[in-house]
């Protein structure tokens, strides 16, 4: 794993603990933004947040954090700087950190706003969710980028007007040079992530992934085909190359009994009818071409959605006061199915940050943990027996069944 997940790690540990809008933005103001460490500056994941933190920097620069761990201060201060970091540069470190392929196809993540002119970035606000308030903060510290966990423009904008608050807020971004960046769904997905870290909150247990990440590579076709000598395998090799695709195409050759060679070839999409076409024309009536299409590789440890099965397994009443611990908060919401108590055992837990109607759907668990509660009727018609949790404002619901 990245060095750097630690940092998102614990900026998401953050956001999960914060209700309130205004209150979770949090500032990472500091000049000038290191470009000599990229991944190494990233320091481990933190324990308990501070409600106010300033600190000064040996080369006499600043960071302030609000709401935040003393750790973040030593995000970017591991290492002395050389050179200013662009959009650019820091864009590229969080697609290491999580790569936006992991998010969920409907959600709308990356970069939402990008400036006219490009300057360094010296500024970082970090925040649950863009609002005007968190904007005003945002401009106030002449920020240069906004990372918003939840992504402000998420439908199509047919038009640009300042009545809608949306809208309102990217004029104001794109007015002040601020660009807004949103990981949303990939930041769930990834490994060490959101749901990761939500479900270490039971305890510790053996977790795996509920709905499989699959790798960004574009769909992969096997073709097989036989040539009956080298000099054939070597034309038809240099005629494949040449397609206009513009693909490099793998192969393997494997020495036949009869003298030719049985050949398999890995083909991307865009090459696969230049391929055939190619193939099809050295194809003699002895000879046969296969199409077999492959399936993206799975990604292990990413994905949406949790399921952990406990070293040991706890009440229903130490679980709730965990996850209290856990996400810093004073009281939860529970709704105790019928049959169950406080006292009842949780052997099994399954998460999903958002609201998991169709990652939980069908999971056997002992404790459901999801992150709203606008979109569970799905999962309480599946599971009548479910106990519910509900904490921050619609923000995180916990269900033992």
């Amino acid at each position: 794993m990245l060095t750097g997940y630690s940092f998102f790690r614990s900026v998401l540990s953050f956001t999960c603990k914060r209700s309130c809008q205004e209150s979770i933005s949090q500032t990472l103001a500091r000049s000038p933004f290191s470009t000599y460490s990229k991944l190494s500056a990233f320091p481990s994941f933190y324990t308990t947040p501070s409600h106010s933190y300033s600190w000064c920097c040996p080369f006499s620069t600043s960071l302030h954090l609000r709401h935040c761990s003393p750790l973040l201060c030593s995000l970017f201060h591991s290492s002395r700087p050389t050179t200013l970091m662009d959009l650019k540069d820091v864009l590229e470190i969080l697609e290491q950190l999580a790569p936006l392929s992991l998010a969920e196809s409907w959600d709308n993540v990356g970069l939402l706003v990008e400036p006219i002119k490009g300057r360094p970035i010296r500024t970082i606000l970090l925040t649950n969710d863009l609002t005007d308030s968190v904007m005003s903060e945002a401009e106030a510290m002449n920020c240069d980028l906004i990372i918003s966990y939840h992504p402000p423009l998420f439908r199509p904008i047919k038009r640009l007007v300042s009545k809608d608050w949306k809208q309102r807020l990217a004029i104001r971004a794109i007015t002040a040079g601020i660009a807004v960046f949103s990981p949303h769904t990939a930041w769930d997905s990834v490994k060490g992530g959101v749901n990761d870290w939500l479900v270490g909150g039971v305890g510790s247990g053996k977790v795996s992934v509920l709905s499989q990440a699959l790798g960004s590579a574009p769909q992969i076709h096997q073709l097989e085909f036989t040539a009956r000598s080298q000099e054939e395998l070597n034309t038809i090799m240099a005629e494949l190359q040449g397609t206009k695709s513009g693909v490099s195409l793998q192969h393997n050759a494997v020495r036949s009994e009869s003298g030719g060679y049985l050949v398999t070839l890995l083909c991307p999409d865009l090459a696969l009818t230049p391929s055939v076409q190619t193939l099809l024309r050295h194809a003699a009536p002895s000879q046969s071409l296969s199409i077999l299409q492959t399936q993206k590789p799975p990604l292990p440890g990413h994905g949406q959605g949790r399921l952990s099965v406990l070293d040991e397994s706890i009440t229903v009443a130490t679980a709730i006061q965990r996850m209290k611990s856990h996400l810093g908060l004073n009281h939860l919401r529970l709704a105790l199915g019928t049959q169950r108590n406080l006292e009842s055992t949780v052997s099994t837990v399954a998460v999903c940050a958002g609201s998991g109607g169709s990652v939980l759907n069908g999971v056997k668990a002992d404790l459901y943990i999801t992150g709203e509660t606008n979109n569970v009727g799905p999962l309480l018609t599946w599971a009548k027996k479910w106990a519910g949790v509900k904490t921050f404002d619609k923000r995180q619901i916990v269900m033992a069944r």
